[in-house]
């Protein structure tokens, strides 16, 4: 799909929401604030780095696409970007990332103690909020993506530099790290709207799907995309030694000679070799294996919302499935 229309579409799903979207960063700047400055300085300096803001977006769209007419889901919005900027500060301290949305990470320009406890301070802030909202249920399922978020960090720690990590696996630590918090966005905005259990059900399968959609893409980009688009530096997941699913197809498809290198290359976080093992999962169909399993997942994403009345917000919803895939960053 062309640049163009992949920019018509992102502006479509922008402007169907953008007097909610405009009440949520009014909350992100109010509860951002702290009587310590350097919490201030750390938190302005990524929430302002931008990104999709995805996950927000989705809460939006899914309770308009239910009719909702309060403002919970604005509150809502905000403590689902703070629970992944708080994930992306820790995140980029464990992988010892420099760069990240086209500029540095706050660990290298603010050191890693006070980006882990910058972290610590939106999640508990998320929870302040959450608790604000007085709904169990809500509750209950922004603790358990918490949680499972932070298993998927820990799998994916074990799975570093280990080159007989299973697609099976792979695909585990993605639900969890990634597409668990798309599955609780989309499952809140179906939830504050009154929808039934099925409904809120399906909304979770549409996240969930498109979740690990955007990951699997995202891993494509990590070998074929252009850094001054992805806004982090191309191969960085080879050289943090992770076995992510264009690896896993060439160690089990590719030549005994590629397989003998990609393993060298993830036990020691190999980036030197980046060129010939960009040039194996290309020729061996490693980054088309992945894409298509992207196209799956968000096939299966919008399969799980068809049911929903026909809106722009349905459209919105559809359109960020076709993006998930199509996009270049």
């Amino acid at each position: 799909m062309s640049a163009a229309i992949l920019h018509a579409q992102q502006n479509t799903i922008a402007q169907s929401i953008a007097p909610d979207m405009e009440a949520v960063n009014t909350v992100i700047r109010e509860r951002l604030h702290s009587e310590v400055s350097l919490v201030n300085q750390i938190a302005e300096y990524i929430i302002s780095a931008g990104g999709k803001r995805i996950r927000p977006v989705l809460v939006l769209l899914v309770a308009n696409a239910y009719g909702y007419k309060g403002t919970a889901h604005h509150e809502l919005a905000a403590v689902v970007e703070f629970i992944h900027t708080a994930t992306l500060l820790h995140d980029d301290v464990v992988d010892e990332s420099s760069m990240r949305r086209g500029r540095q990470t706050a660990n290298a320009l603010f050191g890693n103690a006070a980006s882990v406890l910058v972290g610590d301070f939106l999640y508990s802030r998320s929870f302040q909020m959450m608790v604000g909202l007085n709904n169990m249920r809500v509750m209950q399922i922004l603790s358990d993506a918490t949680n499972v978020i932070a298993e998927g960090e820990v799998l994916q720690l074990l799975n570093m530099h280990d080159p007989d990590v299973t697609q099976e696996s792979y695909l585990k630590v993605i639900r969890s790290k990634t597409a668990k918090l798309f599955e609780a966005a989309a499952e809140l905005g179906a939830l504050i709207s009154g929808a039934s259990d099925d409904e809120i059900s399906a909304a979770g399968e549409y996240g969930r799907s498109l979740g690990t959609a955007f990951q699997l893409i995202d891993d494509v980009l990590d070998y074929a995309g252009d850094a001054s688009e992805i806004g982090k530096n191309v191969g960085d997941d080879l050289r943090e030694g992770k076995p992510t699913l264009p690896l896993i197809y060439l160690m089990e498809n590719g030549t005994p000679e590629q397989r003998e290198l990609v393993r060298n290359c993830i036990e020691q976080g190999d980036e030197q070799h980046f060129d010939v093992i960009l040039a194996a999962v290309t020729s061996s169909g490693a980054l088309d294996f992945t894409r298509r399993e992207a196209e799956i997942a968000a096939k299966r994403a919008a399969d799980a919302i068809a049911g929903l009345p026909d809106s722009v917000y349905k459209q919105s919803l559809m359109q960020l499935c076709t993006f998930a895939v199509d996009r270049n960053h």
